[in-house]
């Protein structure tokens, strides 16, 4: 029995949403929301899913807009949990580019409220080439000003006729940059003032962070899965059980999103900056800082690593007291966040592999760790010990080997090429080799060799990861 509404008794919900991208994030995220809220207020939404890209993979209308979610993780008990849900908040599917008039007629729906999207982080761009009357634009901002150009000239430029967008694209200011696109789509296309007018006073252009894991469908536990459910489902989708939905936007969103009548992990807030910070700097800076350590100490995963007392230690002292007391939030919140990080890290439904995380580490420890770091050494007039301990171990890393075996560094050619010269220093020059890698001026953007004894702080932990093995030289710092 395959899941649709044949075999399921639905609520039906009018559309007052209209979403861009049709894949496994928005299913777990936002559509699952809006179910939540569906069920337990009078948010009353109903989602049309537009599918803005050129493919024909089955559309979700062969179940009616029916799927399951499966959240699976640990929750804020510390309990193992998995919950199915099946979500009723999308009524139908549209392609974009076979269904171009009945996309359009969407514009038409008076009820519409809503704009969601996540046309991933290369989506929010402009294509000067695209024209008015391609079926569709090419871009997702082009397409988007098509619908909102015939949406304002059906209602004759009604100012009670514009949208909330609420874009989850993976780029700082999404909503602002969205804005900015269909700009130069009414300038290239010649759209007019009134247009432009009423785009800027009758719409609210969010930006957005968005935070969950989303596992997508998981082929190999389906047939198991879709036994205890006792339907089939092809667009079930497994996600992690934390969320959050942070909103820059105006506070009567709150009202607009029912946040008095169900308690969801949605924060309306001025500016998104701080939380994005708070993002970078525990959940990635975290999961950076964490893989060197945990794979020379013979970890291969998150989980694995986050659940020996050692690993988990380490981790604990660099961000508790060396990361949380630089960023410029309330500590408890802060302090509550890094424990939804760690109940994450424990997730036993996902395997999260240490090397694959290690994908340009040195980039990522520049945009995730530095500023800790930097902070740190102003305020106490010393090297952070547990960030250098990381920064160590990713230099003793970059050699790599573990123990007998070898991996491949994934990285800038650049980086690759320095550490293959500077391979012999391992074994002959240590002090030397760390002033190279923290002279990487092009790199870090200044010479943290001047930053007050970091040099030979970390000169130091190599010496003792080389002389005494990763695990002792990281007991002696915790002890």
């Amino acid at each position: 029995m395959i899941l649709n509404n044949a075999s399921y008794p639905r609520k039906n919900y009018p559309t007052k949403a209209i979403q861009f991208g049709e894949g496994n994030f928005l299913r777990a995220f936002i559509d699952w929301q809006f179910d939540l809220l569906n069920e337990h207020t009078d948010f009353n939404t109903g989602i049309t899913v537009i599918r803005p890209i050129n493919s024909l993979h089955p559309k979700l209308d062969n179940q009616d807009g029916l799927y399951t979610t499966l959240i699976r993780g640990i929750n804020e008990k510390g309990e193992k949990e998995s919950t199915a849900r099946v979500i009723q908040s999308v009524n139908k599917e549209i392609l974009a580019y076979q269904e171009f008039d009945q996309y359009l007629l969407e514009a038409e729906n008076p009820d519409l409220e809503w704009v969601i999207s996540n046309t991933t982080e290369a989506g929010i761009k402009f294509n000067d080439t695209d024209k008015l009357h391609d079926q569709p634009a090419s871009t997702f901002p082009g397409k988007l000003t098509q619908f909102l150009l015939h949406r304002f000239t059906t209602f004759n430029g009604d100012i009670n006729k514009g949208l909330i967008f609420l874009p989850c694209e993976l780029i700082d200011y999404n909503g602002e940059e969205l804005k900015k696109c269909i700009e130069q789509y009414i300038y290239l296309w010649d759209l007019g003032h009134q247009f432009q007018k009423w785009i800027n006073e009758a719409n609210t252009f969010c930006s957005t962070l968005v935070d969950r894991i989303v596992t997508g469908y998981p082929k190999d536990e389906i047939q198991q899965i879709e036994s205890s459910l006792g339907y089939q489902d092809n667009f079930l989708v497994t996600a992690e059980h934390f969320y959050l939905f942070v909103i820059q936007g105006p506070d009567w969103l709150k009202d607009k999103l029912k946040l008095n009548q169900y308690p969801l992990n949605i924060n309306v807030v001025d500016d998104i900056k701080s939380y994005k910070e708070r993002k970078v700097a525990i959940l990635n800076g975290a999961h950076t800082s964490m893989v060197p350590v945990a794979y020379l100490s013979g970890f291969d995963t998150v989980r694995e690593s986050i659940e020996d007392e050692y690993i988990q230690s380490f981790v604990d002292n660099l961000i508790r007291h060396e990361v949380i007391p630089m960023i410029k939030m309330p500590q408890e919140e802060l302090l509550d966040f890094y424990n939804s990080v760690i109940s994450r890290f424990k997730n036993p439904y996902i395997q999260h592999n240490l090397l694959s995380i290690s994908l340009n580490s040195f980039a990522k420890f520049k945009a995730r760790v530095l500023p800790q770091l930097i902070s740190y050494s102003k305020t106490h007039h010393q090297a952070p010990a547990y960030i250098s301990f990381s920064l160590a171990a990713l230099i003793c890393f970059y050699q790599g080997t573990r123990e007998n075996e070898t991996y491949e560094l994934n990285d800038d050619l650049k980086i690759l090429n320095n550490f293959k010269e500077w391979q012999p220093l391992y074994e002959s020059n240590i002090q030397q080799l760390t002033m190279n890698v923290l002279g990487m001026t092009e790199h870090w953007g200044e010479d943290l060799n001047s930053v007050p004894k970091l040099t030979e702080t970390v000169s130091s932990h190599i010496s003792n990861i080389k002389q005494f093995g990763i695990k002792k030289a990281m007991n002696q710092l915790i002890a």
